[in-house]
């Protein structure tokens, strides 16, 4: 899988069945692809995306956003060959990449929520993987990756909590619209908010502690 160029990794989230954005995605060599959650909106229109991401099957990793259900996701790569990432990590190279769907809880009950408990519960599976990559749906607290507007933030204590104490080498989420394609530091983490238009992860460039 890895080439003289190095590892590199596309990390998307929140497609939300805009299926030529995917398509735009799929085009793009990498050796790893992670969809960071909601491909689509309220659980319509998987197979569609299916279809577009099949040619790359071997190398995409699915997380279910607050759109989808796990079972539901599951499934579906099952269905298509692709890998069901939620709650799993690999390694590449030197360094792990771990994954965690869903979103802090919503206003809109949406089939992928958990409390901050269970977020906390899931991510602590993690924190012995050094150094690492870190995919999740749902962006950190109070920061710039999850600001809806000035003064308003939509993100989740668990996970700003586990970047705060766990310090990987990056970081990327998706879900707050209104922050995709945001990019800042967290402490030494570089964290990205990807949104729909994707960040291709060169490892090479990552700094290790």
């Amino acid at each position: 899988m890895y080439n003289r160029r190095g590892v590199r990794a596309l990390i998307f989230s929140d497609i939300h069945n805009d299926y030529r954005a995917l398509e735009r995605l799929v085009e793009i060599e990498a050796d790893y692809y992670f969809a960071a959650g909601d491909l689509v909106s309220w659980e319509r229109g998987l197979d569609r995306c299916g279809e577009i991401l099949k040619p790359r099957a071997d190398r995409v990793y699915v997380l279910p956003g607050n759109h989808e259900s796990h079972d539901m996701i599951s499934r579906w790569c099952r269905r298509y060959g692709f890998h069901d990432f939620h709650g799993e990590h690999i390694r590449a190279g030197e360094f792990f990449i771990a994954g965690l769907g869903y979103s802090n809880p919503t206003p809109f009950n949406t089939p992928g929520e958990y409390s901050e408990a269970e977020i906390e519960r899931r991510l602590a599976a993690f924190g012995a993987l050094k150094p690492l990559v870190l995919v999740c749906h749902c962006p950190p607290l109070g920061t710039l990756l999850d600001r809806v507007r000035e003064g308003v933030h939509a993100g989740s204590r668990a996970v700003r909590e586990f970047l705060e104490k766990h310090r990987p080498a990056a970081f990327f989420c998706g879900h707050i619209h209104e922050a995709a394609g945001v990019e800042t530091q967290l402490g030494p983490t570089l964290a990205v908010n990807t949104g729909p238009r994707g960040y291709l992860l060169e490892f090479a460039k990552l700094k290790t502690r």
